[in-house]
Protein backbone atom coordinates (compact mmCIF):
# COMPACT_ATOMS: atom_id res chain seq x y z
CA UNK A 1 0.00 0.00 0.00
CA UNK A 2 1.48 3.18 -0.96
CA UNK A 3 1.78 5.94 1.78
CA UNK A 4 -0.67 8.21 -0.13
CA UNK A 5 -3.53 5.17 0.01
CA UNK A 6 -2.69 4.60 3.40
CA UNK A 7 -3.52 8.30 4.09
CA UNK A 8 -6.41 8.04 2.09
CA UNK A 9 -7.52 4.71 4.44
CA UNK A 10 -7.04 6.69 7.99
CA UNK A 11 -9.16 10.18 6.55
CA UNK A 12 -12.38 7.49 5.77
CA UNK A 13 -12.01 6.24 9.14
CA UNK A 14 -11.93 9.36 10.85
CA UNK A 15 -14.64 10.45 8.57
CA UNK A 16 -16.88 7.15 9.69
CA UNK A 17 -15.57 6.93 13.43
CA UNK A 18 -17.00 10.64 13.96
CA UNK A 19 -19.82 10.28 11.77
CA UNK A 20 -20.54 7.39 13.88
CA UNK A 21 -20.31 9.61 17.17
CA UNK A 22 -22.36 12.35 15.74
CA UNK A 23 -25.04 9.64 15.13
CA UNK A 24 -24.39 8.67 19.00
CA UNK A 25 -24.67 11.66 20.10
CA UNK A 26 -27.70 13.51 18.08
CA UNK A 27 -29.93 10.51 17.83
CA UNK A 28 -29.13 7.48 19.75
CA UNK A 29 -28.14 9.36 22.75
CA UNK A 30 -27.25 6.60 25.17
CA UNK A 31 -26.06 7.00 28.83
CA UNK A 32 -22.77 8.71 29.12
CA UNK A 33 -20.59 5.65 30.37
CA UNK A 34 -21.90 3.33 26.91
CA UNK A 35 -21.16 6.50 24.76
CA UNK A 36 -17.72 6.97 26.44
CA UNK A 37 -17.00 3.27 25.79
CA UNK A 38 -17.94 2.87 22.20
CA UNK A 39 -15.55 6.34 22.14
CA UNK A 40 -12.98 4.42 23.49
CA UNK A 41 -13.08 1.84 20.89
CA UNK A 42 -13.43 4.36 17.78
CA UNK A 43 -10.88 6.94 18.85
CA UNK A 44 -7.83 4.29 20.65
CA UNK A 45 -8.78 0.80 19.57
CA UNK A 46 -9.15 1.10 16.05
CA UNK A 47 -6.31 3.48 15.23
CA UNK A 48 -3.78 1.63 17.46
CA UNK A 49 -5.38 -1.92 16.01
CA UNK A 50 -5.38 -0.96 12.65
CA UNK A 51 -2.07 1.72 12.04
CA UNK A 52 0.13 -0.23 14.01
CA UNK A 53 3.51 1.07 12.28
CA UNK A 54 2.80 4.27 13.72
CA UNK A 55 4.68 5.86 16.76
CA UNK A 56 3.51 3.98 20.41
CA UNK A 57 0.99 5.62 22.25
CA UNK A 58 2.88 6.46 25.30
CA UNK A 59 6.09 7.49 23.47
CA UNK A 60 3.85 10.78 22.32
CA UNK A 61 3.50 12.22 25.82
CA UNK A 62 7.11 12.60 26.63
CA UNK A 63 8.02 16.29 27.39
CA UNK A 64 10.49 18.73 28.08
CA UNK A 65 10.46 21.42 31.27
CA UNK A 66 10.51 24.33 28.61
CA UNK A 67 7.39 23.10 26.76
CA UNK A 68 5.51 21.89 29.67
CA UNK A 69 6.05 25.91 31.03
CA UNK A 70 4.48 26.87 27.87
CA UNK A 71 1.38 24.84 27.89
CA UNK A 72 0.78 25.62 31.48
CA UNK A 73 1.28 29.39 31.14
CA UNK A 74 -1.50 29.13 27.84
CA UNK A 75 -3.98 26.50 29.45
CA UNK A 76 -4.14 29.02 32.23
CA UNK A 77 -4.53 32.07 29.32
CA UNK A 78 -7.09 29.73 27.70
CA UNK A 79 -9.36 29.18 31.33
CA UNK A 80 -9.08 32.84 32.05
CA UNK A 81 -10.50 33.84 28.36
CA UNK A 82 -13.44 31.31 28.41
CA UNK A 83 -14.97 32.25 31.76
CA UNK A 84 -14.46 36.29 30.20
CA UNK A 85 -15.92 35.47 27.23
CA UNK A 86 -18.67 33.42 29.47
CA UNK A 87 -19.41 36.31 31.47
CA UNK A 88 -19.81 39.14 29.37
CA UNK A 89 -22.17 37.11 27.05
CA UNK A 90 -24.56 36.52 30.06
CA UNK A 91 -23.78 39.57 31.83
CA UNK A 92 -24.52 41.97 28.64
CA UNK A 93 -27.67 39.25 28.28
CA UNK A 94 -26.71 38.35 24.84
CA UNK A 95 -27.41 34.71 25.62
CA UNK A 96 -29.06 32.57 27.90
CA UNK A 97 -27.18 29.72 28.84
CA UNK A 98 -29.85 28.36 31.23
CA UNK A 99 -31.08 26.11 28.16
CA UNK A 100 -27.89 23.99 27.85
CA UNK A 101 -28.60 22.63 30.83
CA UNK A 102 -31.82 21.00 30.00
CA UNK A 103 -29.93 20.10 26.68
CA UNK A 104 -27.10 17.70 28.78
CA UNK A 105 -29.58 16.40 30.71
CA UNK A 106 -32.19 15.27 28.01
CA UNK A 107 -29.51 14.57 25.58
CA UNK A 108 -26.30 13.02 27.48
CA UNK A 109 -28.19 12.18 30.83
CA UNK A 110 -25.59 14.81 32.56
CA UNK A 111 -27.51 15.92 35.48
CA UNK A 112 -26.18 17.60 39.19
CA UNK A 113 -25.78 14.13 40.40
CA UNK A 114 -23.44 13.12 37.90
CA UNK A 115 -21.46 16.56 36.82
CA UNK A 116 -18.68 16.25 39.02
CA UNK A 117 -17.48 12.58 37.81
CA UNK A 118 -18.41 13.47 34.40
CA UNK A 119 -17.06 16.62 34.37
CA UNK A 120 -13.76 14.89 36.04
CA UNK A 121 -13.89 12.15 33.45
CA UNK A 122 -14.27 14.76 30.33
CA UNK A 123 -10.94 17.13 31.86
CA UNK A 124 -9.04 14.14 31.62
CA UNK A 125 -9.74 11.09 29.84
CA UNK A 126 -11.93 12.74 27.10
CA UNK A 127 -9.20 15.19 25.97
CA UNK A 128 -6.80 12.59 26.17
CA UNK A 129 -8.63 10.57 23.72
CA UNK A 130 -9.17 13.49 20.97
CA UNK A 131 -5.71 14.36 21.27
CA UNK A 132 -4.33 11.19 20.63
CA UNK A 133 -6.68 10.44 17.50
CA UNK A 134 -6.59 14.49 16.05
CA UNK A 135 -3.75 15.65 16.87
CA UNK A 136 -1.59 12.37 16.69
CA UNK A 137 -2.90 9.42 15.03
CA UNK A 138 -5.04 11.27 12.13
CA UNK A 139 -2.38 14.53 11.85
CA UNK A 140 0.55 11.71 11.15
CA UNK A 141 -1.27 9.51 8.90
CA UNK A 142 -2.72 12.48 6.85
CA UNK A 143 0.92 13.37 6.38
CA UNK A 144 1.50 11.90 2.60
CA UNK A 145 -1.57 14.27 1.77
CA UNK A 146 0.34 17.66 2.25
CA UNK A 147 1.07 20.12 4.65
CA UNK A 148 -1.89 22.47 4.09
CA UNK A 149 -4.34 19.63 3.38
CA UNK A 150 -3.61 18.04 6.67
CA UNK A 151 -3.57 20.71 9.15
CA UNK A 152 -7.60 21.93 7.13
CA UNK A 153 -8.60 18.28 7.65
CA UNK A 154 -7.63 17.40 11.32
CA UNK A 155 -8.60 21.13 12.33
CA UNK A 156 -11.90 21.02 10.36
CA UNK A 157 -13.07 17.62 11.09
CA UNK A 158 -12.03 18.52 15.28
CA UNK A 159 -14.44 20.77 14.98
CA UNK A 160 -17.71 19.25 13.10
CA UNK A 161 -16.93 16.51 15.25
CA UNK A 162 -18.70 18.38 18.11
CA UNK A 163 -21.35 19.82 15.68
CA UNK A 164 -23.73 17.32 17.29
CA UNK A 165 -23.10 17.27 20.83
CA UNK A 166 -23.74 21.36 20.40
CA UNK A 167 -26.70 21.22 18.40
CA UNK A 168 -29.31 23.45 20.03
CA UNK A 169 -26.81 25.26 22.50
CA UNK A 170 -25.81 28.35 20.90
CA UNK A 171 -27.98 30.77 18.68
CA UNK A 172 -26.63 30.61 14.65
CA UNK A 173 -23.93 33.59 15.23
CA UNK A 174 -22.46 32.09 18.49
CA UNK A 175 -22.42 28.42 17.03
CA UNK A 176 -20.37 29.75 13.58
CA UNK A 177 -17.95 31.24 16.17
CA UNK A 178 -17.69 28.45 18.71
CA UNK A 179 -17.19 26.26 15.54
CA UNK A 180 -14.61 28.52 14.47
CA UNK A 181 -12.77 28.82 17.64
CA UNK A 182 -12.87 25.04 17.87
CA UNK A 183 -10.93 25.05 14.33
CA UNK A 184 -8.56 27.47 15.42
CA UNK A 185 -7.57 25.90 18.74
CA UNK A 186 -7.25 22.94 16.96
CA UNK A 187 -4.76 24.66 15.08
CA UNK A 188 -2.69 25.82 18.26
CA UNK A 189 -3.02 22.46 19.39
CA UNK A 190 -0.78 21.14 16.36
CA UNK A 191 1.44 23.90 16.48
CA UNK A 192 2.49 23.38 20.03
CA UNK A 193 2.95 19.76 19.43
CA UNK A 194 5.36 20.35 16.42
CA UNK A 195 6.83 23.08 18.19
CA UNK A 196 7.54 20.32 21.42
CA UNK A 197 7.51 17.37 20.10
CA UNK A 198 4.79 15.81 22.27
CA UNK A 199 1.03 15.30 22.24
CA UNK A 200 1.57 16.48 26.63
CA UNK A 201 1.27 20.27 25.25
CA UNK A 202 -2.11 20.48 23.51
CA UNK A 203 -3.16 18.11 26.04
CA UNK A 204 -2.87 20.47 29.14
CA UNK A 205 -4.21 23.26 26.97
CA UNK A 206 -6.75 20.95 25.93
CA UNK A 207 -7.52 19.84 29.90
CA UNK A 208 -7.51 23.64 30.69
CA UNK A 209 -10.26 24.14 28.26
CA UNK A 210 -12.24 21.86 29.44
CA UNK A 211 -11.86 22.90 33.00
CA UNK A 212 -13.28 26.10 31.91
CA UNK A 213 -16.46 24.78 30.43
CA UNK A 214 -16.79 22.10 33.18
CA UNK A 215 -16.92 25.60 35.61
CA UNK A 216 -19.51 27.53 33.67
CA UNK A 217 -21.67 24.10 33.69
CA UNK A 218 -21.12 23.86 37.23
CA UNK A 219 -21.98 27.50 37.60
CA UNK A 220 -25.07 26.97 35.40
CA UNK A 221 -26.60 23.76 37.55
CA UNK A 222 -26.16 25.03 40.83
Amino acid sequence: MTARKAALRALVLAVICCGLMALIDGYIRPSYGIKSAVKIVLFLCLPLALFRKQKPLFSRFRAEKRGLLTALGLGFGVYAVILAAYFLIDGMGWYDFSGIVGQLSANAGVHRGNFLYISLYISFANSLLEEYFFRGWLFDGLAPLGSVTRWSLCCGLFALYHVAMMTGWFSSVLFVLAMAGLAAGAAIFHWLNLRYNTLLTSWLVHMFANFAINTIGFLLMT
